[in-house]
Protein backbone atom coordinates (compact mmCIF):
# COMPACT_ATOMS: atom_id res chain seq x y z
CA UNK A 1 0.00 0.00 0.00
CA UNK A 2 3.01 2.78 0.89
CA UNK A 3 4.39 1.84 -2.60
CA UNK A 4 1.48 3.76 -3.74
CA UNK A 5 2.42 7.61 -3.40
CA UNK A 6 -1.11 9.43 -3.12
CA UNK A 7 -2.34 6.59 -0.29
CA UNK A 8 1.03 7.43 1.21
CA UNK A 9 0.70 10.84 1.50
CA UNK A 10 -3.20 10.92 2.72
CA UNK A 11 -1.74 8.08 5.11
CA UNK A 12 1.06 10.68 6.42
CA UNK A 13 -2.22 13.82 6.80
CA UNK A 14 -4.59 11.35 8.32
CA UNK A 15 -2.52 10.29 11.01
CA UNK A 16 -1.59 14.04 11.53
CA UNK A 17 -4.68 15.29 12.09
CA UNK A 18 -5.68 11.71 14.13
CA UNK A 19 -3.11 12.98 16.96
CA UNK A 20 -4.46 16.14 16.41
CA UNK A 21 -7.28 14.95 17.26
CA UNK A 22 -6.20 13.37 20.27
CA UNK A 23 -3.91 16.22 21.07
CA UNK A 24 -7.41 18.19 21.41
CA UNK A 25 -8.51 15.39 23.94
CA UNK A 26 -5.65 16.17 26.18
CA UNK A 27 -6.00 19.85 26.07
CA UNK A 28 -9.69 19.44 26.98
CA UNK A 29 -9.00 17.31 29.84
CA UNK A 30 -6.53 18.98 31.11
CA UNK A 31 -8.76 22.48 31.26
CA UNK A 32 -11.62 20.37 33.10
CA UNK A 33 -8.63 19.32 35.63
CA UNK A 34 -7.62 23.16 35.78
CA UNK A 35 -11.21 24.80 35.77
CA UNK A 36 -12.28 21.95 38.23
CA UNK A 37 -15.22 21.69 36.13
CA UNK A 38 -16.10 17.29 35.04
CA UNK A 39 -18.59 16.22 33.31
CA UNK A 40 -19.38 13.03 35.89
CA UNK A 41 -20.52 13.59 39.21
CA UNK A 42 -17.69 10.58 39.95
CA UNK A 43 -14.41 12.78 38.42
CA UNK A 44 -15.99 16.04 40.71
CA UNK A 45 -16.19 14.04 44.11
CA UNK A 46 -12.06 12.65 43.01
CA UNK A 47 -11.12 15.94 42.38
CA UNK A 48 -12.76 17.66 45.18
CA UNK A 49 -16.62 17.18 45.49
CA UNK A 50 -19.73 17.48 43.64
CA UNK A 51 -19.87 21.23 43.23
CA UNK A 52 -17.21 20.45 40.75
CA UNK A 53 -20.28 18.67 38.53
CA UNK A 54 -20.64 21.06 36.25
CA UNK A 55 -20.04 23.16 32.91
CA UNK A 56 -16.71 25.55 31.99
CA UNK A 57 -17.28 27.91 29.03
CA UNK A 58 -13.36 26.83 28.40
CA UNK A 59 -13.81 23.28 28.89
CA UNK A 60 -16.94 23.41 26.32
CA UNK A 61 -14.89 25.25 23.66
CA UNK A 62 -13.01 22.96 23.99
CA UNK A 63 -15.91 20.06 23.35
CA UNK A 64 -16.99 22.34 20.17
CA UNK A 65 -13.31 22.44 19.15
CA UNK A 66 -13.34 18.65 19.50
CA UNK A 67 -16.70 18.08 17.79
CA UNK A 68 -16.32 20.14 15.16
CA UNK A 69 -12.94 17.96 14.47
CA UNK A 70 -15.26 14.73 14.25
CA UNK A 71 -17.45 16.35 12.10
CA UNK A 72 -15.24 17.40 9.47
CA UNK A 73 -12.16 14.91 10.13
CA UNK A 74 -14.02 11.54 9.47
CA UNK A 75 -15.92 12.51 6.45
CA UNK A 76 -12.21 13.46 5.34
CA UNK A 77 -11.22 9.73 5.83
CA UNK A 78 -13.49 8.43 3.73
CA UNK A 79 -13.48 10.55 1.20
CA UNK A 80 -9.63 10.48 1.13
CA UNK A 81 -9.23 6.86 1.10
CA UNK A 82 -11.66 6.62 -1.60
CA UNK A 83 -10.58 9.50 -3.81
CA UNK A 84 -6.96 7.55 -3.19
CA UNK A 85 -8.34 4.57 -5.15
CA UNK A 86 -9.18 6.76 -8.24
CA UNK A 87 -5.31 6.98 -9.13
CA UNK A 88 -5.47 10.98 -8.97
CA UNK A 89 -2.50 13.04 -9.65
CA UNK A 90 -0.15 12.19 -6.79
CA UNK A 91 0.99 16.03 -7.12
CA UNK A 92 -2.91 17.00 -6.95
CA UNK A 93 -3.85 14.76 -4.10
CA UNK A 94 -0.65 16.31 -1.83
CA UNK A 95 -2.14 19.35 -2.13
CA UNK A 96 -5.65 18.77 -1.28
CA UNK A 97 -4.81 16.61 1.69
CA UNK A 98 -2.50 19.02 2.65
CA UNK A 99 -4.93 21.97 2.56
CA UNK A 100 -7.33 19.98 4.42
CA UNK A 101 -4.82 19.47 7.07
CA UNK A 102 -3.38 22.84 7.26
CA UNK A 103 -7.50 24.17 7.30
CA UNK A 104 -7.96 21.90 10.18
CA UNK A 105 -5.06 22.66 12.35
CA UNK A 106 -5.73 26.31 12.08
CA UNK A 107 -9.57 26.41 12.68
CA UNK A 108 -8.58 24.52 16.23
CA UNK A 109 -5.90 26.79 16.68
CA UNK A 110 -8.58 29.63 15.94
CA UNK A 111 -11.02 28.47 17.73
CA UNK A 112 -9.06 27.36 21.23
CA UNK A 113 -6.80 30.77 21.35
CA UNK A 114 -10.29 32.94 20.40
CA UNK A 115 -8.46 34.52 17.31
CA UNK A 116 -10.16 36.88 15.91
CA UNK A 117 -12.86 36.86 13.19
CA UNK A 118 -13.20 35.35 10.43
CA UNK A 119 -9.97 32.96 11.14
CA UNK A 120 -11.81 30.49 12.24
CA UNK A 121 -14.59 30.75 9.54
CA UNK A 122 -11.98 31.29 6.69
CA UNK A 123 -9.50 28.20 7.90
CA UNK A 124 -12.94 26.02 7.94
CA UNK A 125 -13.88 27.07 4.50
CA UNK A 126 -10.42 26.59 3.02
CA UNK A 127 -10.77 22.94 4.43
CA UNK A 128 -14.19 22.37 3.21
CA UNK A 129 -12.80 23.15 -0.42
CA UNK A 130 -10.58 19.87 -1.26
CA UNK A 131 -13.13 17.50 0.28
CA UNK A 132 -15.51 18.88 -2.04
CA UNK A 133 -13.26 18.17 -4.67
CA UNK A 134 -12.69 15.03 -3.76
CA UNK A 135 -16.35 14.06 -2.91
CA UNK A 136 -17.34 15.45 -6.54
CA UNK A 137 -14.06 13.91 -8.11
CA UNK A 138 -15.21 10.28 -6.65
CA UNK A 139 -19.03 10.82 -7.62
CA UNK A 140 -17.88 11.59 -11.45
CA UNK A 141 -15.75 8.16 -11.48
CA UNK A 142 -18.43 6.49 -10.40
CA UNK A 143 -21.02 7.74 -12.03
CA UNK A 144 -19.29 7.16 -15.64
CA UNK A 145 -18.29 3.52 -14.85
CA UNK A 146 -21.63 2.71 -13.26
Amino acid sequence: MMENEVFASFTFYSTILIIKMYVLAIVTGQVRLRKKAFANPEDALRNGGLQYYREDPDVERCRRAHRNDMENIFPFLFLGAIYSLLDPSPIVARIHFLIFCMGRIVHTVAYLLRLKAPTRSVAYSVAQVPCFSMALQILFAVITHW
